[in-house]
């Protein structure tokens, strides 16, 4: 199905480990490109798990994380090997043009708005973003948009389609940004903004002038489902685009959807900020959580590994029920 390495060209972590490679192991080190979101960078997730991939298979990762549109446009020219990217609709558009053969869950989170405690426009405690949205534009209240063609920037624009507004004015601002940027920008002009939870949640200690004000604290909270950001992985396909790395971008993609590595993700952001970043989402991880067998009157719950193991027999008025996780909103 899938594949596995590559990683983040942060410079920082690479050092470790070439260091740690013969010289010959590293001026031959294959090399994976990846393009991504801004949002996997400046939370921190990606210096966090790529070292572990780059040490496994002896290669660098270099990462251009840029908005979810522009790393979109570098697997289409064949610029990247793979792309991790959140905006469903242009991911199964890519698919669709022949430049990956197909596209994985990995993991997700959720949007919030955040904006200055001052909360001109009375957002605080409304449910929906559409709301949020409708009062921040009757207010003209400050807006930040990235306008930058990611996956926020498009979650953005669909909540302003919803209500049937353009926003234009002095009081809307399309900075063209990426997340860490814009809400950099919000802090210091008191400004609304939408961020994915994750970079917010990594920056948030350095944003004093900024609050969430729709999404809840958490994850769980959010009671808006339009709000959920979902992230997905592709390898560029090497039917179209010669020039790949299809090799390494196949191993990456597989070790990406690996349940040690989603469960490296589900554990990114506990410690320090008391929830997860992001959830992981892959296929393979699933098929490692428990499910609950039910016989006659009886329920258990057993790990799929428990299941594998049992002694083959034919059950009546059986059925597998999963378990809930408690991700989803």
């Amino acid at each position: 199905m899938c594949q596995t390495p590559f990683r983040v060209t942060l410079v920082v972590g690479l050092a470790a480990v070439a260091l740690s490679m013969p010289l010959a192991a590293r001026q031959s080190a294959a090399v994976l490109r990846l393009a991504t979101t801004t949002s996997t960078q400046d939370s921190g997730l990606l210096g966090a798990i790529l070292p572990a991939f780059e040490k496994a298979n002896r290669c660098r990762v270099d990462v251009v994380a840029v908005g979810t549109g522009q790393a979109l446009e570098l697997g289409r020219r064949g610029d990247a090997d793979v792309v991790l990217v959140h905006d469903r609709k242009a991911e199964d558009r890519f698919v669709a043009e022949g430049h990956a053969r197909e596209r994985y869950d990995v993991m997700h989170n959720d949007f919030v708005i955040i904006g200055s405690p001052a909360d001109p426009a009375k957002t605080n405690g409304l449910s929906r973003a559409s709301d949020a949205f409708g009062a921040i534009a009757a207010a003209k209240a400050p807006f930040i948009s990235r306008g930058d063609k990611s996956g926020t920037n498009t979650a953005e624009l669909a909540i302003w389609a919803s209500l049937k507004l353009s926003p234009a004015g002095a009081w809307y601002r399309s900075v063209g940004q990426g997340m860490g940027e814009a809400l950099v920008m919000a802090d210091e002009q008191r400004a609304y903004t939408l961020a994915d939870r994750g970079t917010w949640l990594s920056m948030q200690a350095k944003l004093p002038g900024l609050r969430i004000l729709v999404g809840g604290r958490t994850l769980a909270q959010n009671r808006d489902s339009s709000l959920r950001n979902r992230y997905g992985v592709m390898a560029v396909g090497a039917e179209r685009h010669p020039g790949v790395n299809a090799a390494l971008a196949a191993r990456f993609v597989d070790w990406l959807l690996s349940a040690d590595t989603q469960k490296a993700i589900g554990e990114f952001g506990v410690k320090a900020y008391g929830q997860p970043l992001f959830y992981p989402d892959s296929e393979e991880l699933k098929m490692t959580r428990e499910g609950a067998v039910k016989a006659g009157g009886g329920t258990k719950a057993l790990a799929i590994a428990d299941l594998q193991a049992l002694p083959k027999t034919t059950l009546t008025a059986h059925g597998l029920v999963p378990r809930p996780t408690g991700s989803e909103f």
